[in-house]
């Protein structure tokens, strides 16, 4: 899968305190002398306001195995676009052998998701979503494909602009009323 390349987001300019181990593993590898253990450690980092990254590191002992993820997901930062609580449409994504399915939710649903795709919703500040993993359930195809359907969400405005379209037009019913409720 090729990664489409979104904008560099500077984690020094943001709070990222939300940082969460999602996955561990403990990886040997024979040699002519004996076996060699290492660790690898999937780690999501967040500041619950869209931004959200996720990374890999791989060390002889494990804090220095979470060290390198957490030096990994900050690079690989992307924003998450929200309306309200949740996501402005629905995200089908496939990665490798796994197919996510992101669906919005009204307020007062709650992060409806297994395994590392709540811990990346969480990480992103949603807190309104269904979340379906279809085909292979790995913790680290999960949150690659999860991070994928980040990059691929785009606001209303956005595409209203770029197919010339009133945005009334293309804004979803509950993206609609949640923005009247604001308002009110």
């Amino acid at each position: 899968m090729a990664k489409r390349k979104s904008a560099y987001i500077d984690p020094d300019q943001l709070n990222l305190h939300v940082e969460r181990v999602i996955y561990t593993n403990r990886v040997s590898k024979t040699h002519k002398g004996g076996r060699t253990m290492s660790f690898q450690v999937m780690v999501v980092v967040g500041d619950t306001n869209g931004h959200v990254g996720v990374g890999l590191g791989k060390a002889r002992q494990v804090p220095d195995a979470i060290r390198k993820a957490i030096e990994a997901a900050r690079k690989n930062l992307v924003f998450v676009p929200r309306v309200g609580t949740t996501i402005p449409h629905e995200v089908e994504i496939e990665y490798g052998s796994t197919r996510l399915v992101l669906k919005p939710a009204s307020p007062g649903t709650g992060v409806v998701a297994g395994s590392s795709v709540r811990a990346l919703l969480e990480a992103a500040g949603i807190s309104d979503v269904l979340a379906k993993l279809v085909g292979s359930r790995n913790q680290i195809n999960a949150a690659w494909a999860t991070m994928e359907a980040f990059r691929s969400i785009r606001m209303p405005e956005e595409i209203a602009r770029l197919r010339n379209v009133p945005v009334k037009r293309l804004t979803p019913w509950y993206v609609r009323k949640f923005k009247e409720n604001v308002e009110a």
